[in-house]
């Protein structure tokens, strides 16, 4: 796939809206197809020589994807007339978005990060009011884990006794 500079793709421009030759044919010249130079043409149109500098990624809201769907279907555009009236970079995001809102309504629309989880920070659990039953639960899980501690202590040092004993 050859890239285009923005001069490459302007010239192409100047000569179809110059008249007497296609798409079809500057394609060929370039070594392009026709439907490439037409994309330019339209972006052209639509929205200036602003978007023929316009980089490959974009994020976009959801609210502007939502605006988006909403013009296609009510002017009933295709998606990449839509693309180039919106000046989004590539048609066939415009399809995706509306499989999503389609499938799975506005929320599928949303930005989702992409990438491991950042690892959250433990905090600290807030202190329950005395006499609540968080408070109260608390206390007792406490009471608990030193009876069981203390049953064990217990058990260690009647075993060492016993074994001092067969020593003797």
């Amino acid at each position: 796939m050859v890239k285009f500079t923005e001069e490459d793709k302007l010239a192409a421009i100047q000569r179809y809206l110059k008249g007497g030759e296609s798409y079809l044919s500057i394609g060929e010249s370039i070594g392009t197809s026709d439907s490439v130079v037409r994309n330019w043409v339209m972006l052209y149109e639509h929205n200036g020589v602003e978007a023929l500098f316009k980089k490959s990624y974009a994020s976009y809201s959801s609210q502007f994807k939502l605006d988006v769907l909403n013009y296609m279907n009510n002017h009933g555009t295709s998606p990449n007339e839509t693309a180039m009236i919106f000046n989004i970079t590539s048609p066939a995001l415009i399809r995706k978005w509306r499989i999503q809102f389609e499938s799975q309504g506005i929320d599928a629309l949303e930005s989702k990060k992409e990438g491991r989880p950042a690892m959250k920070k433990e905090t600290k659990k807030s202190t329950p009011v005395e006499g609540s039953v968080e408070a109260l639960q608390a206390e007792l899980e406490r009471l608990r884990m030193e009876n069981a501690y203390l049953k064990k202590l217990n058990a260690l040092v009647q075993s060492k006794e016993k074994l001092q004993s067969k020593t003797k």
